[in-house]
């Protein structure tokens, strides 16, 4: 195993911008403070951007030691030059015999074994979940990434199938490691009637959905769906999340469909907030067309929201029997399956206990495992 190698492993974050980078940030965080936890005699190095120099919260309480690339990643240009020119100089300078990358892409060169985690291939697949330089970047540096790894690893078995059918790789240079959940302490829920008052939530039932609002995200079918219920039985559908151009046209078709009332467009909110939504929810649904893993949907369950969602691979193996499933597609679906949450108070317990019981198989400390078992393959290849 690697511990016995006890290698100096380097953590490729150039691309993770604090508070920006959305399930990214997530998978880098937690897979970092589990690494340390399964594998302490690995040496850890973090290279990482000017943005997380700067940030208090970017280096998680100093887990590791951090070593700055000298470019800002919000600058899609300046992110490409320090992943690609500057990264791998500095990975060599300071010892480094094996860099991970976290964020799908990766350097093309260095004197030090590749291991690149590909976290979906949305790029070909849904083209219009990334839009301008950051497009055009995609297209280059994922498979570029891929094919100078010395191991790949995909979140679920469906991201690896595509690897394999889009960008030619062979199924044995990849390794499905999935994504964790829980360790680590979680904000007190802002108690239920403040919340309503502070959010202007009113006294409705709450659907919630956490995403990205991006086209591939669906948001805009999940509104024809809540409109299809009636208005005296129909939830406030709540919607946190940073903002992004797209919102603007889902705010517009909230408006056409008549739901002004019924929507919240929320933006950030904070970790008490986002607590007391979860704990306040009815239900939490997921409509999403394409997704790597499928995170959202275990956050939900973890704290035993019933959750109806997405059938499409790999939500719907990340879920399992403990969520209802529909065609993202159908409106009608997606209001049925709603209704049921709110209105079936058997069904919605069942799957609030299944969810719960289905979320704790999915841990950190397996992603590490899974990980440092990659790490060992693409040192002795």
């Amino acid at each position: 195993m690697i511990q016995a190698v006890r290698a100096h492993v380097g953590l490729n974050l150039v691309f993770l911008v604090p508070g920006e980078t959305g399930g990214m940030e997530t998978y880098a965080r937690e897979l970092t403070e589990a690494l340390r936890k399964v594998a302490p005699g690995v040496r850890l190095t973090a290279f990482v951007n000017r943005e997380a120099r700067e940030s208090n919260t970017a280096l998680w309480g100093g887990l590791v030691p951090a070593i700055t690339v000298p470019v800002r990643a919000r600058n899609r240009l300046e992110w490409v030059r320090g992943e690609q020119m500057l990264l791998p100089r500095l990975a060599q300078r300071h010892g480094v015999e094996l860099l991970h990358s976290l964020g799908s892409t990766a350097p093309a060169w260095g004197r030090f074994r590749r291991v690149s985690t590909i976290h979906d291939l949305h790029y070909r697949t849904v083209p219009e979940a990334h839009f301008g330089l950051r497009a055009l970047g995609m297209r280059v540096l994922v498979p570029l990434s891929a094919r100078r790894a010395h191991r790949v690893i995909a979140d679920s078995d469906a991201v690896r199938d595509q690897i394999v059918a889009l960008l030619g790789l062979s199924t044995d240079s990849i390794d499905v490691v999935p994504l964790g959940l829980g360790g680590r302490l979680r904000a007190d829920p802002l108690p239920a009637a403040e919340l309503r008052t502070r959010l202007d939530l009113g006294s409705a039932p709450l659907l919630l959905s956490v995403s990205a609002k991006r086209p591939h995200k669906n948001l805009a079918v999940l509104l024809d769906a809540l409109a299809l219920i009636h208005p005296k039985e129909r939830p406030v559908l709540v919607l946190p999340g940073y903002p992004t151009e797209y919102e603007a046209d889902l705010r517009r078709h909230a408006a056409a469909l008549g739901l002004d009332g019924d929507t919240r467009f929320l933006g950030w909110v904070t970790p008490p907030e986002l607590e007391g939504l979860y704990a306040a929810a009815a239900c939490f649904v997921f409509p999403s067309l394409a997704e790597g893993f499928g995170l959202p949907v275990l956050e939900a369950m973890s704290r035993g929201v019933p959750v109806a969602c997405s059938e499409i691979e790999p939500i719907g193996a990340v879920a399992g029997d403990a969520a209802l499933k529909f065609n993202p597609r159908s409106p009608r679906q997606i209001a049925d399956a709603v209704r049921r949450l709110l209105t079936d108070k058997a069904e919605a317990d069942r799957l609030s206990a299944a969810g719960r019981a289905r979320a704790a198989t999915f841990t950190w400390e397996a992603t590490a495992r899974g990980t440092l078992k990659s790490y060992a393959r693409a040192l002795t290849s």
